[in-house]
């Protein structure tokens, strides 16, 4: 039977968690995730993950932080002054904010903390420093 292989498109089902146990993204309720194999559409780890598998075959792949979305760095902690905050948005941690840069695109960051002068935006990615699972299901092969 053949297997994945770079360069190959292939169809799965997957459900990704963390290290305790929660779900954080699963295709189990919509379309199957469809992908080239060594294209880097996706994080490094869940496509050599894949290489190997057979049509059928159900894998658990454990990605370390680093084969993921990297570690967390403190240089994507951005303070504001609360008054760069328009008067009807009423912050909040954990909050996530869209942003327009200076140079015209969209960054999107989380609040991380506030304090009586500033807001601290954290532009790192979600799942960045979190080792993370997914247990994978090969539906296709090409």
């Amino acid at each position: 039977m053949p297997q994945a292989a770079k360069g190959n498109t292939v169809t799965v089902h997957y459900t990704g968690t963390l290290d305790d146990g929660s779900v954080f993204d699963s295709s189990r309720e919509r379309e199957p995730l469809e992908f080239v194999i060594g294209e880097g559409t996706l994080i490094p780890g869940f496509e050599n993950g894949v290489i190997g598998m057979e049509v059928g075959e159900t894998r658990k792949i454990d990605i370390p932080a680093a084969d993921a979305y990297g570690e967390r760095k403190r240089d994507l902690l951005t303070p504001i002054e609360r008054g760069e905050v328009p008067e009807n948005v009423k912050p909040e941690v954990g909050m996530f904010v869209e942003l327009e840069l200076k140079d015209g695109n969209n960054a999107r960051a989380r609040i991380a903390e506030i304090d009586a002068e500033n807001i601290v935006l954290d532009f790192n990615h979600p799942l960045a420093g979190h080792d993370l699972s997914f247990e994978v299901e090969l539906l296709s092969l090409a």
